[in-house]
């Protein structure tokens, strides 16, 4: 009895139980209501907005952080996806140089940014995203990013460029086939063929541009690449790797480290600074990482992620 009346004296008399989702729905409706929008565009956008339980689970079970390098990048990069990516490259090489020419982006790199995102346009998710983005702020754990989303979400629809009926996107609320998230679209989407529409859904010219303008606005370099793939010698100190900007050095100075090329030859002679990255530990890959890939890291923070784009990337250049 004493433990039960110790443990009520610490619940507070102004507990606010939690509202439901259709509760939660009608504060976010007034909260855009109060940004601006019109009542009718809300109650429209709204409309029919359902919870997912699937996006809530997901968002705890996010499969890239339970795998090796390597069986990512066999997942990620298979052989057959290379083939595609190879014709898809060559097919669209016009389309591809005139985006490399506007946006300093190498093609192959937009190209494997592709494959890696929707594969190349075949899965861009079937969630409407306002459903999606609505669950997750909802649930709470990350609820401030989720509504900030939410209501780029908005802003995407209320500027016209996608109808509510095609507004779908994966169960975190990415979308179209560069699987960009409503705040990334309204920062970097590109309306390339000047229709008045930034569709990233189902126009090549935008999808493209849209990627090259995200790697460009974030630092790309189209002098250099994004890294290679190296070895180092027994007794290396494994501190110096990391993405730190102050482990940046210059290839020379990795040289006289010991470390080496894959096939153990030297270095480049360029006086290019890099990253030592070691994804899994030293007795996975090791690559060196140029600025292009911490650019990369803009767009997704998994070294699996951009590792794997940086591996494609190199394996449309020598044709697969």
């Amino acid at each position: 009895m004493k433990k039960w009346i110790w443990a009520l004296c610490f619940l507070s008399p102004f507990a606010v139980a939690k509202p439901t989702f259709e509760e939660y729905v009608a504060q976010l409706k007034d909260e855009a209501v109060s940004k601006g929008y019109e009542a009718e565009f809300v109650s429209n956008a709204f409309e029919g907005i359902e919870f997912y339980q699937r996006s809530v689970k997901a968002d705890k079970n996010q499969p890239e952080f339970k795998m090796t390098l390597d069986r990512y990048l066999k997942s990620r990069v298979p052989d057959w996806k290379v083939q595609k990516a190879v014709k898809l490259y060559q097919e669209n090489k016009p389309l591809l140089d005139k985006i490399e020419a506007e946006y300093g982006v190498q093609g192959r790199f937009v190209v494997a940014l592709w494959g890696n995102e929707s594969n190349f346009g075949q899965f861009m998710g079937k969630f409407p995203v306002l459903s999606s983005l609505a669950t997750l702020a909802y649930e709470g754990r990350r609820e401030a990013l989720f509504k900030k989303q939410l209501f780029a979400a908005l802003e995407i629809l209320h500027q016209g460029h996608i109808d509510k009926a095609h507004f779908v996107g994966s169960w975190a609320g990415a979308m179209g086939q560069s699987q960009f998230m409503p705040t990334s679209f309204l920062a970097y989407a590109q309306d390339f063929d000047g229709d008045g529409k930034k569709d990233i859904w189902g126009n090549k010219q935008d999808v493209f541009a849209s990627i090259a303008n995200y790697l460009k606005t974030e630092g790309w370099n189209n002098q250099l690449t994004w890294g290679r793939q190296v070895q180092i010698p027994e007794g290396f100190d494994i501190k110096l790797a990391g993405l730190e900007k102050d482990k940046m050095r210059n290839l020379s100075e990795w040289q006289a480290l010991g470390v080496r090329r894959y096939d153990g030859s030297d270095l480049p002679a360029n006086e290019i600074k890099a990253s030592l990255i070691m994804p899994d530990d030293e007795k996975g890959r090791i690559y060196l990482v140029y600025e292009n890939y911490h650019t990369l890291m803009h767009w997704n923070r998994s070294t699996y992620f951009g590792t794997a784009v940086g591996y494609m990337s190199d394996r449309i250049r020598k044709g697969g």
